[in-house]
């Protein structure tokens, strides 16, 4: 198998083009939500969202079907939303509240599933995804659901940076802070409610978490961030399509594509770190080290830090 054929060939097939079709729309969605997840430090949350989906995909399933998947998924990550907005908002610790959210969605989840009579199929294509057997009447839920989640975030997206940087000027703005929480956990769910429909529920939190965090490696300018983060998404999503095709075709191992993907996000953030990491440091040793004093060294390492803590 050529090169050409597993990065461009294999996309002729339908089953493939939509795989292809429906991950980079989601990519590219999930790259620039998680870019503010990233600067909100809700990583955890994030988490709590993605198991609380657990439940509704279930009970989707054993209601309607294939077809009852996205509903359910979207009406249980809607309600654990809801749920833990509301108890951060009560005082309750935000690790507490999700540990409580992500351990009774996803024992009520498991639940469900065992009284069906594939446990262990339905089990697994629940949790992995199945990227690959996307029918073709899901593609607009699914790109549906990923666009109204972009579309809450952009609505927002001035008012959400506020927040993230400067909580007590956002409220010194008017801004609602429930209501700017809502939206974002709101539009994080609609992310994992699409990706649990392909990639499965326990590995959503890839396509959230690592092109923001890939994006604030590579730049420091705020609104650089997003565009770096979906365009990794993006290729990552593609070339992660494109290795499991080879691998499973040309290779004859037979790999899970939700899986493959991710570990292409993940060796991707690898990369741009080690880059990052060994840019830094070239960077020290080029610098002059007798540029200034010690007392000038003193004076703008404590400068630096009256910086950051403003």
């Amino acid at each position: 198998m050529s090169l050409g054929d597993a990065l461009f060939g294999a996309f002729a097939m339908p089953f493939m083009g939509r795989a292809l079709f429906v991950m980079l729309v989601l990519a590219v969605v999930a790259g620039v939500i998680g870019v503010l997840v990233n600067l909100r430090g809700l990583e955890f949350i994030t988490d709590g969202l993605t198991h609380a989906v657990f439940p509704g995909l279930a009970i989707g399933l054993a209601l309607g079907g294939t077809a009852g998947l996205i509903p359910g998924a979207a009406v249980a990550a809607l309600a654990a939303a809801l749920v833990l907005t509301w108890l951060d908002r009560a005082g309750i610790t935000s690790d507490a509240a999700i540990a409580i959210v992500l351990t009774a969605t996803f024992s009520i989840g498991v639940i469900v599933v065992s009284r069906s009579d594939d446990y262990a199929g339905e089990l697994e294509a629940l949790l992995f995804g199945r990227v690959l057997t996307v029918p073709p009447e899901q593609l607009v839920p699914l790109v549906g659901v990923s666009l109204l989640a972009l579309l809450a975030i952009g609505v927002t997206m001035k008012q959400q940076l506020l927040r993230a940087f400067d909580p007590a000027g956002s409220r010194a703005m008017g801004d609602s802070a429930l209501a700017l929480d809502l939206v974002l956990n709101a539009a994080v769910a609609l992310v994992v409610v699409a990706a649990s429909a392909t990639i499965g529920s326990l590995l959503v939190l890839a396509l959230l978490i690592v092109p923001g965090a890939v994006a604030r490696l590579v730049t420091v300018r705020l609104w650089w961030l997003f565009p770096i983060a979906a365009a990794f998404a993006a290729v990552a999503a593609w070339l992660g399509l494109a290795a499991n095709y080879a691998i499973s075709l040309g290779a004859g191992v037979d790999l899970p594509a939700g899986s493959t993907i991710v570990a292409v996000f993940v060796l991707g953030y690898g990369l741009v770190l080690a880059v990052a990491l060994l840019a830094g440091r070239l960077a020290r040793r080029a610098r002059p080290e007798h540029s200034a004093g010690p007392a000038a060294t003193t004076t703008a390492a404590a400068a630096a830090t009256a910086g950051e803590a403003a």
